[in-house]
C-alpha cells in the first residue's frame, strides 16, 4: 500500500486494507482484506463522543464545540489542551484525579519538552485521551452513575457507548470481543468494513432526527477545532485546516487512520498491517487525492505528507514515503 523509496529503489513497503464507503454503506473502493478484524484504537472516538451529546449530557453541562472537539481528541498534550481539560473538569466538580486513562507523556514534542524544563511530572490530564475521558465522567455524572470505574466494560457509559458502536456499524459485538485500549477503556475488536459503515453512517440521511443531529454536532465541532483535535504539525489537524473542515480527519494508534467527507458523503478507513502511523497517513492522503476528495489548494498544501520526504543526517534529501502505484490505481471509484 505504501511505499518507502531510497534514491529510485524501494527501500520497504507496508502492507494494509483500506475501504471508501458511501452514506448508504455501499463499498465505493477496497484494497485488501477489508473483512479483517482490527482494533480501531482512537479512531473510534467520533463514534464513543455520540453519548455525550445524544444522552443530554453535553447540553446539561452546557459544553463548548471546543470541549466536544477535545472528547474526541488524540491531543499533544500542549497547554492548550491541557488548560481545557482541566477548566472543564472544575466547572462540573471534578479534578485530574478522577481520570483513570493514567499518566502520559505529553504526544507533542514541544509539549514534553516544556515538562522536563519546568522540572514538571506530566498527569493524566496530559494523556491524549483526557478530552474522551473528561467526556466520559460527564456522561456519568448526568446519569448519576458512579464515577469510579467509569472505565469498566460493565459501566453505564461503557455500555451505551457498546450499544452506539452496535448500532452505526450494524455490528454485535461478543461480550469476550475485544482487549483494553492504552487509555484504560474497553477496546472493541470489529471487521474494518463494518467500521467504516459506522463513520459512514455519521454522514448519511438514515439516521434518527436526534442523532443525525448529534453526528452533525460532533463533526462540526471537529472541523472548527482542528488544533484540538490532535495539534500543531499533527497529520488530523493539518488536513481539517487545510480543507477548511471539508474533510474529517482521525488518527487510530498501531497504524488507524479514517477520513470523513461530509459533502460528498464518503468515509475512508485504512489500517496499516505493521501498525505505522507514518504509512496510513500517506495512504489517507494518496486516497483522498487519488478519489478527487482534495481540492487543489489543499493538495497543494499537503504535498509533504502525500509524498513525505527523507532527508539524511545532512539535511540532503534522499528519498520518499508514497502511496504505491498498485494502490493509487486500485482504490478507485467503482462504476
Amino acid at each position: 500500500m505504501v511505499e518507502v523509496i531510497r534514491g529510485t529503489t524501494v527501500e520497504s513497503r507496508h502492507r494494509g486494507c483500506a475501504i471508501a464507503m458511501n452514506s448508504r454503506g455501499e463499498t465505493l473502493a477496497a484494497w485488501g482484506k477489508t473483512g479483517a478484524e482490527i482494533y480501531p484504537r482512537s479512531a473510534i472516538k467520533m463514534l464513543q463522543a455520540l453519548v455525550l451529546v445524544e444522552s443530554g449530557a453535553a447540553d446539561n453541562f452546557d459544553l463548548s464545540n471546543a470541549e466536544l472537539a477535545l472528547a474526541t481528541a488524540s491531543h499533544n498534550g500542549a497547554v492548550e489542551h491541557v488548560n481545557r481539560v482541566i477548566k472543564w473538569l472544575e466547572r462540573i466538580g471534578l479534578d485530574i484525579g478522577a481520570l483513570e486513562c493514567g499518566a502520559q507523556e505529553p504526544m507533542g514534542k514541544s509539549a514534553a519538552d516544556d515538562l522536563i524544563k519546568q522540572s514538571v511530572i506530566a498527569t493524566a490530564v496530559h494523556n491524549n485521551c483526557s478530552g474522551k475521558h473528561a467526556g466520559f465522567l460527564t456522561v456519568a455524572l448526568h446519569m448519576g452513575a458512579p464515577l469510579k470505574g467509569y472505565v469498566k466494560a460493565d459501566h453505564p457509559v461503557q455500555q451505551r457507548v457498546r450499544s452506539v458502536i452496535e448500532e452505526m456499524c450494524g455490528v454485535k459485538l461478543a461480550s469476550d470481543n475485544g482487549g483494553i485500549d492504552g487509555c484504560n477503556i474497553p477496546a472493541f475488536l470489529l471487521p474494518l468494513d463494518a467500521f467504516a459503515r459506522g463513520l459512514a453512517a455519521m454522514i448519511g440521511d438514515n439516521l434518527s432526527a436526534s442523532r443525525k443531529q448529534a453526528t452533525k454536532r460532533i463533526l462540526d465541532a471537529m472541523a472548527e477545532f482542528p488544533e484540538l483535535v490532535a495539534g500543531r504539525g499533527r497529520f488530523d489537524t493539518r488536513l481539517m485546516q487545510a480543507t477548511n473542515g471539508a474533510v474529517i480527519s482521525k488518527t487510530g494508534a498501531e497504524g488507524v487512520q479514517v477520513a470523513l467527507v461530509p459533502a460528498d458523503g464518503v468515509a475512508i478507513a485504512i489500517k496499516c498491517d505493521d501498525g505505522a502511523k507514518r504509512a496510513a497517513e500517506v495512504a489517507m492522503a494518496g486516497a483522498l487525492q487519488n478519489l478527487g476528495l482534495l481540492s487543489k489548494a489543499a493538495a497543494a498544501e499537503l504535498a509533504d505528507v502525500i509524498r513525505v520526504p527523507l532527508f539524511n543526517r545532512a539535511q540532503n534529501k534522499v528519498g520518499e514515503v508514497r502511496a504505491s502505484d498498485d494502490f493509487i490505481q486500485s482504490f478507485r471509484l467503482k462504476t
